[in-house]
């Protein structure tokens, strides 16, 4: 998304020592025409440039933040179940990630279809497992576990840690991104290396 710069410069200029105050025509012309002269300078770009697939823009951060957001809205009001449920919605560029545990296969199905219809979400992985909620403890544990797999990823020269998104629930790790095959494999590969995951579930839209 361009960026648009906008400068604008104000001046006053008198002239001291004089027994008259005269505006400077030849200074204001300038200063008019600075921006001119200079803004298309600084646009100037030497070589090819390409877009970064592998990053979202600002908008697409803000979308899957709104999506969050008025999914957790949707998802209480659909069902009455839903609001004691133990549900997680995880959005990564129009992507759709629902974990947690709900009390029938029913409300699993109620939950994704209160969201599918929402502005930008172009798919949902219905994750939700037929169960009971799990403990605060089981929720500390993969809070922790999401720590250490994220500290993996990132502290690996083979993988684009920045660029991965990490959920946990009840052991089981999930992993979202827009990568290439080859790092999606190579982040898969970490995190298998990471104590106290039980399952590698891979959420990512390949880039290539």
């Amino acid at each position: 998304m361009p960026l648009h710069l906008t400068i604008e410069l104000l001046y006053e200029f008198d002239m001291i020592g004089t027994t008259q105050r005269k505006p400077m025509k030849f200074f204001r012309y300038f200063l008019c025409l600075a921006p001119l002269l200079v803004l298309p300078a600084c646009s100037t770009v030497n070589g090819p440039t390409s877009e970064n697939y592998g990053k979202r823009t600002l908008g697409t951060v803000w979308d899957d933040q709104m999506i969050e957001s008025r999914g957790k809205a949707n998802i209480r009001a659909a069902n009455e179940q839903l609001k004691k449920a133990h549900v997680n919605i995880t959005a990564f560029n129009g992507m759709v990630l629902l974990t947690g545990q709900v009390a029938s296969d029913e409300i699993k199905s109620t939950a994704a279809a209160s969201i599918k219809d929402l502005r930008k979400v172009r798919t949902v992985h219905n994750e939700l497992e037929v169960a009971g909620p799990t403990s605060m403890m089981a929720r500390t544990n993969d809070s922790w576990l999401t720590t250490k797999v994220k500290a993996a990823l990132l502290s690996s020269n083979d993988t684009e840690g920045n660029r991965v998104k990490v959920v946990t629930e009840n052991g089981v790790v999930y992993l979202m991104g827009l990568l290439t095959r080859t790092e999606a494999e190579a982040a898969v590969e970490k995190t298998r290396t990471v104590f106290g995951v039980q399952k590698i579930v891979k959420v990512f839209e390949y880039i290539n």
